[in-house]
Formats: structure tokens, C-alpha cells, sequence
């Protein structure tokens, strides 16, 4: 009697879908449409400038307590550093993310490295440029004011620019990344601010400095819990990887807050700090979609509205110091 056949089960395995959403996932590879302007502008990150604005407003405001004269061409100076630098380490966090596949996974905006937009040699030469730039501001500031100390304070910032995502072992890639933004976009930028304008830190400067780097932090928060997945995949040990999405969540929380308790405190000497309880409903909103979220694309609105509240802060601040 002839064998009945018997039909084989199918062992093949279901392939995750995954990869850079910018690339095709079927068939043969296609070609990507070289970046446009609007590409390059996406990738400068410009929703992250108000981070730039806010410890120059706070400095700036907390000068005027030294010296009621402004001294806005240094501000402006400032300014302009703090937004060369902001965008340089926009642009290398592209390139170096791109080149080791961090972005082949990837829940945010299109990177012009990690989606073959741009040539990667393209994108370090743009990063490199406004690192450049940031520089030449920098000396100029250095010699207008005679703080000739400050030029190894400037190297160090741009060389942990660089690092937050570049070199061989990159911080941003070791939950070190909260520290570094601290440290630079709130001390080191308002701090500086203050010490270029009067050659003087006032204590005000340094509740301010740092409210600043917790608001960066928080900014950085959002964005790192948005991309938790994604990094777990790519083996980039974010803070959020490295304790997860709850403690995130109250870390988030506690960055947002804090800044507001010091303003509180600010208050009883500076009246004009109680508005800024205004700002303060745009960072509980932010708080609200950190804590209810259901897909990580929410995250990018808790970013955005945690940046406006940032440069809100600073602006309000500024006023309390200055008027």
C-alpha cells in the first residue's frame, strides 16, 4: 500500500518587521532622494534651540544684578555660541548615530546619515562647521573681555560635543549623556553668560544655571524614553535603557518640577518669578503625555512643549532679575 504523504509543517519563522523606516523593506533596494533644504533644516533639530536661548536669558538677567547696564552685544555673543554649538552637535549626533546603524531603528524624525540622504562625509563637514564657528564667537568673546582662562573651557565644550555620540566610546551611549547636558547647557552656559557680561557670579545666576540643566535634562529625558525600544536594539545604554520607563517617568517629572520649586524660592525676593507658574502649565501638559502616552510618537509633542516651557522659564526669569 502506497505511503500517504503527508504534508510538512511550515517552520519557517515570521520576520519581525524592523529597520529604518526611511529605507524599503521589500524587494530591491531603492534610491533615496538626495536631502533637501527642508531635510537639512529638520536635521539642524530647531525644536532643541529654545535649550540654547534659555541659560543666555537666565545669565543675561542674572548680570543685571551686578550691572544695570545690558551688555547685549556680549549676550547676543553668547547667543550665537550657544546656538552654533546646539546645531553642530544636532549635525554630529547624525553622523555618528548614521555611521554606527543607531538610526537604522527609529521612531523620530529622518536623519540625513541614517536615511542615505547625504553623503556621511557631508554631514561631519556641515557638524564640523558649526563647531568651527562656535569657536571663532568664542575667541572673539575671549578677547573682547580679556578672559583669556575661558578658551580651554571652550575646547572642552566643543570636544564633549563631539563625544556625546562620536568617538570610540561615547557617552551618550553610556547613561552619562543627563550629566554632560547638566553640566553644559545649564552651568557652563549660564554661568559663562553671567561671568563674560560682569566678571562676577551672584548666587541668582546659579539657582538659574541650575534650572536650566534640569529643564535640558528633562528635554533629553523625553526624547531618550521616546527611542527606548529602538536604543535597546542598538546597544546605545541611554539613562532611560539603563532604569527603564517608569523611573524615567519620575525622573521626567522630578527635572520638570524642581526648576519651578526654585522659582518659588526665587519669588520671595524677585516678585515677577510667581509668573512663572505660567510656564509651569506647559510642563505639567508635558508631564501628563510622559505619564499617559500609548505610542512613543507622543513623546516628540512632550519634547517640544518641554522646550518652549524651558525658553518660557528663561524669559520670565530674566524679567525678574533685570525689571
Amino acid at each position: 500500500m502506497a505511503a500517504q504523504s503527508r504534508k510538512r509543517p511550515n517552520t519557517a519563522k515570521t520576520r519581525r518587521p524592523g529597520g529604518n523606516p526611511q529605507k524599503a523593506k521589500t524587494g530591491a533596494p531603492q534610491a533615496v532622494a538626495p536631502a533637501t533644504a527642508r531635510d537639512w533644516i529638520a536635521a539642524a533639530r530647531l525644536r532643541t534651540l529654545p535649550l540654547a536661548i534659555t541659560p543666555v536669558l537666565i545669565g543675561t538677567g542674572a548680570a543685571t544684578l551686578v550691572d544695570d547696564d545690558l551688555h547685549w552685544v556680549i549676550a547676543l555673543a553668547c547667543l550665537a555660541v550657544a546656538f552654533a554649538l546646539q546645531i553642530g552637535v544636532n549635525y554630529a549626533n547624525d553622523y555618528s548615530d548614521g555611521i554606527r546603524g543607531t538610526d537604522d531603528v527609529r521612531v523620530g524624525p529622518g536623519r540625513l546619515t541614517g536615511g542615505k540622504k547625504a553623503k556621511p562625509r557631508t554631514v561631519l563637514i556641515v557638524a564640523l562647521s558649526f563647531f568651527a564657528l562656535a569657536a571663532v564667537i568664542g575667541l572673539a568673546l575671549v578677547i573682547r573681555t580679556g578672559q583669556w582662562w575661558l578658551l580651554p573651557v571652550g575646547a572642552v565644550c566643543i570636544v564633549a560635543a563631539w563625544l556625546y555620540t562620536g568617538g570610540k566610546r561615547p557617552y551618550g551611549y553610556n547613561a552619562m549623556g543627563e550629566i554632560f547636558v547638566f553640566v553644559f547647557f545649564g552651568l557652563v552656559a549660564t554661568l559663562g553668560t553671567t561671568w563674560l557680561q560682569v566678571l562676577s557670579l551672584p548666587q541668582e545666576a546659579w539657582f538659574g544655571a541650575v534650572s536650566a540643566g534640569l529643564l535640558a535634562c528633562a528635554v533629553l529625558l523625553a526624547n531618550n524614553l521616546r527611542d527606548i525600544d529602538q536604543d535597546r536594539l542598538a546597544a546605545k545604554r541611554t539613562l532611560s535603557v539603563l532604569i527603564g520607563r517608569r523611573a524615567t517617568q519620575v525622573l521626567f517629572t522630578v527635572f520638570v518640577l524642581v526648576p519651578f520649586g526654585i522659582a518659588a524660592f526665587l519669588a520671595q525676593v524677585y516678585p515677577l518669578a510667581w509668573l512663572e507658574g505660567i510656564p509651569l502649565l506647559g510642563g505639567l501638559a508635558a508631564i501628563l503625555i510622559v505619564w499617559t502616552y500609548r505610542v512613543p510618537r507622543e513623546l516628540i509633542t512632550a519634547l517640544q512643549v518641554t522646550s518652549f516651557t524651558s525658553v518660557a522659564y528663561g524669559a520670565i526669569l530674566f524679567a525678574a532679575f533685570a525689571l
